[in-house]
This record gives structure tokens, C-alpha cells and sequence, in this order.
């Protein structure tokens, strides 16, 4: 099934991130495409407003991953792997910790490592067009 909204601001993009764990309520997993400056950062942040994370939020491109703490809903890691030349220093940070464990996990350029992405997760595809984010997601399994 796939899902997809269009959107204008900011404020609503934080609606798209809680209609979005309302319709995939197990969803932890989530790799997110688009071209730079499309908004993939900022719609992560959204998402970890409504999972209620309490540290701020950046764009993990220098430090690879990020990591939040939610009361509510555990640990987030945030990665962006835009900086990444290989698969290998996916491999040498030990992605394997954080894709396969409980936590949620937020890709930004999953393309950078797309053999090493879990058998199941949900692809987020952002889009410009006339100034307004097409957001599309479903799920690859």
C-alpha cells in the first residue's frame, strides 16, 4: 500500500509525520530519497517531534548518525550517508548495531547503502514540485 500527501509548510509536515506512524504504527525503519534540499532532513525532524525526542535534531552529514532519546518511544538514530564513498564504512561503523535493533531508524541517502538496508522497511520518497513536497512512502519488502 502506498501512501502519499502534498505539502506546503512546515507545520504540515509534523501532521504527515503523525498520520504517517498512525497508519504504519510498527513502522522503525524508514529510508528516505530525494534530491538534496528536497526537505529530507526537516521531515525527520518532524517525525522525531511526534516520537517525542528530546534532544535537538540536526543533519547527522558530518557525524554519519545521530542518536535521540524519547521517553516515550526509546532511542532514534538519524543517518545521513551522503559523505559515504562505500558500502565498507557503513561496514566499519557497525550498522548492522543499529539497523537490526529495536530502535527507530531514520536513512537520509539510502542509496549509499541500499544492499545493507533491512529486508523490510518503509521508502520515503520526497519530491519538489511548484514549490510544494510531494511525499510518497510504502513499503519494500
Amino acid at each position: 500500500m502506498e501512501k502519499s500527501w502534498r505539502c506546503q509548510s512546515e507545520k504540515e509536515l509534523l501532521v504527515i509525520a503523525q498520520e504517517l506512524f498512525q497508519s504504519y504504527p510498527k513502522t522503525k525503519k524508514l529510508a528516505f530519497y530525494g534530491n538534496m534540499g528536497v526537505g529530507k532532513t526537516t521531515f525527520c525532524k518532524a517525525l522525531c517531534e511526534v516520537l517525542q525526542v528530546q534532544d535537538v535534531v540536526s543533519s547527522p552529514t558530518f557525524s554519519i548518525v545521530n542518536e535521540y532519546l524519547s521517553e516515550q518511544n526509546g532511542t532514534v538514530f538519524h543517518f545521513d550517508f551522503y559523505r559515504l564513498k562505500d558500502e565498507q564504512e557503513a561496514f566499519d561503523m557497525g550498522y548492522e548495531d543499529y539497523f537490526y535493533s529495536n530502535a527507530y531508524c531514520l536513512v537520509e541517502w539510502p542509496e549509499k547503502v541500499e544492499s545493507l538496508l533491512p529486508s523490510s522497511f518503509m521508502k520515503v520518497q520526497i519530491q519538489l514540485e511548484n514549490g510544494e513536497r510531494i511525499i510518497k512512502i510504502k513499503r519494500h519488502e
